[in-house]
């Protein structure tokens, strides 16, 4: 059964569908986009289960831009994303990141602040006098140096932009279908329509694969592999009786990551069973044998933190270089890709979803230029190295 063609067809309406589907329908009003979606609830989605944080602290020149792009939108929000009389508030609160390092990691520490600082970047680094001056519960004795975001880093409420992102597109003219994409239609160089699971076919004249983790199987409906993954990830709520103030979000050399959640914390570790997809229930088993012990060293006051509850969500790894790839695939020209972000997807969703619009409207990037991030270095075995990875 085939309906009237879309100029767009975007496949995933998580945080990344719905941020193209809300930049395509405002720079082009009228343009026809359909966006497909086949949870509407976002129970499994990871913008829906996301950590939710923003940092500058990257050392790819293309990364921070992307992330000073999508802070400014944070910050306006209520003003970009306003229906009517709703003018969502996405709770950005800007506590920064704080990067730990020992004495081996202290030079990739050094050179990370020489690309963010040449790229206007807000961090300091501090020594472990300065740290243990700027936060008195942290145990610094076998720290050499840290990394601090002064401002444009912290987090947000992902679900809050996600929702606000989709309500604002629809109110532009986005249409958003219920269903699962099973497969396309390509003609040599181009995609002709997408098929759906209850029999429906989309033609269009242009395809976006914003489908988070499951967006391998996506890009093999037309031939292409893409090398993304989906990587569980479980983020653990902890309570702490013992106040810590200026808490930032904490990345440890040991490898875990802790930020404050209202009255809580969330933290999190790279699990040692990093399989592919693995259901998506939390590990309960590294807290007791690796996040408690590493907390409690580094902040003698997790010594009596309690495990409050956990959840699970999927990181879309890029298992070739840890990067976005975004962008049209070079062999098939209306086939265009905005997936792997491997952790940080949502607080690039703005600045992406802007600039992805551009180029699929106008054959270019003006926002941010995301050319780094095309598909060809996959193909040309070019990984763009980021050395500031967390999980």
């Amino acid at each position: 059964m085939a309906e009237a063609g879309s100029d767009v067809v975007i496949v995933g309406g998580g945080v990344m569908g719905s941020a193209l589907a809300f930049w395509l329908t405002q720079l082009r009003p009228g343009l026809g986009v359909t966006v497909v979606e086949r949870d509407p609830t976002y129970r499994r989605a990871s913008s829906a289960l996301s950590a939710a944080s923003i940092r500058q602290q990257y050392t790819t020149p293309v990364n921070i831009r992307i992330a000073q792009w999508s802070r400014e939108f944070l910050r306006r929000t209520a003003e970009h994303l306003a229906v009517d009389d709703d003018r969502p508030d996405v709770g950005l609160h800007e506590g920064g990141y704080l990067y730990l390092a020992g004495d081996g990691g202290a030079p990739v520490l050094r050179e990370a602040h020489r690309i963010q600082r040449e790229h206007g970047a807000d961090v300091a680094l501090l020594d472990p006098v300065a740290l243990a001056a700027r936060f008195p519960w942290l145990a610094v004795g076998d720290l050499a140096l840290g990394s601090l975001g002064l401002s444009g880093e912290g987090w947000f409420d992902g679900y809050r932009l996600l929702t606000a992102f989709a309500r604002k597109a629809r109110s532009q003219g986005a249409r958003y279908v219920r269903a699962e994409v099973v497969g396309m239609e390509r003609d040599g160089p181009r995609i002709g329509a997408v098929l759906l699971d209850d029999g429906r076919r989309l033609p269009c004249g242009v395809v976006a694969n914003a489908a988070g983790p499951w967006a391998r199987r996506v890009a093999a409906f037309a031939g292409i592999d893409l090398p993304v993954r989906a990587r569980r990830r479980t983020v653990f709520v902890i309570s702490c009786p013992t106040p810590l103030a200026r808490f930032p979000l904490l990345v440890d050399p040991s490898g875990f990551w802790i930020r404050p959640e209202g009255s809580r914390f969330i933290a999190g570790v790279v699990p040692a069973d990093d399989a592919d997809d693995l259901p998506l229930e939390p590990d309960l088993a590294p807290f007791e044998t690796e996040l408690w012990p590493a907390l409690a060293a580094r902040v003698p006051a997790f010594e009596e933190a309690r495990l409050e509850r956990a959840w699970a969500g999927y990181y879309e790894m890029n298992t070739f270089d840890h990067n976005a790839i975004v962008g049209p695939h070079p062999e098939v020209a209306n086939l265009h890709f905005m997936n792997g972000f491997s952790g940080h997807g949502i607080q690039q969703a703005a600045a992406v979803g802007r600039a992805l619009a551009e180029r699929i409207l106008g054959g270019r990037y003006l926002a941010v230029d995301l050319s780094p991030l095309a598909f060809e270095r996959v193909l040309d075995g070019r990984p763009l190295v980021e050395l500031n990875i967390i999980g």
